[in-house]
């Protein structure tokens, strides 16, 4: 099927299965359920390392203050049973019984300007916007992997910066989304493109919003003052 009919045709997903995983499980069920022991205050034996006195914080993430294993709850599900991301978003889903809308119509009107439809055709339109979403989730996520160490907690009681809980929470997801970018299939890059269209509009203007409080950094190059 051509691009074009693809993307005139095409049903998107309407819930990403990481976001509506990641909003319904924590961690620390997910630790429980799959037969971690977690005390009051959080800390359990980190199951990554060879672990005798608790030294992983479980919440809705986790941290280990030994080995440095962090991450959500998608992270720490796909790392304890060796699975990718994607079949351990889905793993939580189907164990957690979480629900999910995968599919909506898809309303070219909305998604595709009638002005930009008198002035290219649907397959250049793909092209660009392929381009332009890897651009800002690169720039994005090596914004995430900065603050991942910049911002991460020093010692166990440390409250989380919130530039390293956003970090914890996008990261493996950006990450996925540049993977499905450059090797998905030509439905699944078109559903992403599709789907994400407001998200990237706001990840942009977050970008430059960084940069305008750093002269002098560009896109990819945003650094801690």
């Amino acid at each position: 099927m051509e691009t074009g009919c693809l993307l005139h045709c095409l049903e998107v997903e309407e819930t990403n299965v990481f976001e509506a995983v990641k909003q319904s499980v924590t961690t620390r069920q997910a630790a429980l359920v799959y037969g971690i022991s977690v005390g009051r205050n959080g800390m359990a034996c980190c199951p990554f390392h060879d672990d005798r006195h608790p030294s992983m914080k479980v919440d809705r993430r986790f941290h280990c203050f030994a080995c440095q294993a962090d991450g959500d709850v998608i992270d720490f599900v796909a790392k304890y049973f060796n699975l990718s991301v994607k079949d351990s978003a889905e793993k939580l889903a189907e164990d957690f019984s979480v629900p999910y809308e995968k599919y909506q119509s898809y309303n070219k009107t909305k998604d595709y300007p009638k002005s930009k439809q008198k002035k290219q055709t649907l397959d250049q339109f793909f092209h660009e916007q392929q381009i332009r979403f890897f651009r800002v989730y690169s720039d994005y996520y090596h914004l995430l992997k900065k603050w991942k160490v910049d911002y991460a907690p020093r010692i166990e009681d440390d409250d989380w910066h919130p530039l390293f809980v956003e970090a914890m929470e996008k990261y493996t997801l950006i990450e996925y989304k540049m993977d499905v970018l450059l090797s998905g299939s030509l439905e699944d890059r078109a559903r992403l493109i599709l789907d994400c269209q407001e998200e990237v509009k706001s990840i942009e203007q977050r970008i430059k919003e960084e940069s305008s409080r750093r002269p002098g950094c560009t896109s990819g190059s945003i650094t801690k003052s």
